[in-house]
């Protein structure tokens, strides 16, 4: 059998939960679980944009940063 543990939530967070949940006999455990796998791949997905951020840095500074875009700017 399976351990379980009791933990204390909010009443507005069971309500909270109540909302989402996909069927009305789904349990909150199925329901976390679910939440949880979901902000993990959030979570890489954006260190995956991050790290495409910072190797993009280098070459867009290159891009925009050049005399001869200044000086269309002053004319």
């Amino acid at each position: 059998m399976k351990e379980v543990s009791t933990i204390q939530l909010d009443k507005e967070t069971i309500e909270e939960l109540k909302k989402v949940k996909e069927y009305p006999r789904q349990t909150y455990t199925e329901l976390i679980k679910k939440m949880t796998k979901l902000f993990e791949t959030s979570q890489k997905r954006n260190q995956y944009d991050e790290f495409l951020h910072k190797i993009q840095q280098p070459k867009m500074k290159e891009l925009w940063d050049n005399k001869e875009d200044e000086a269309w700017e002053s004319a």
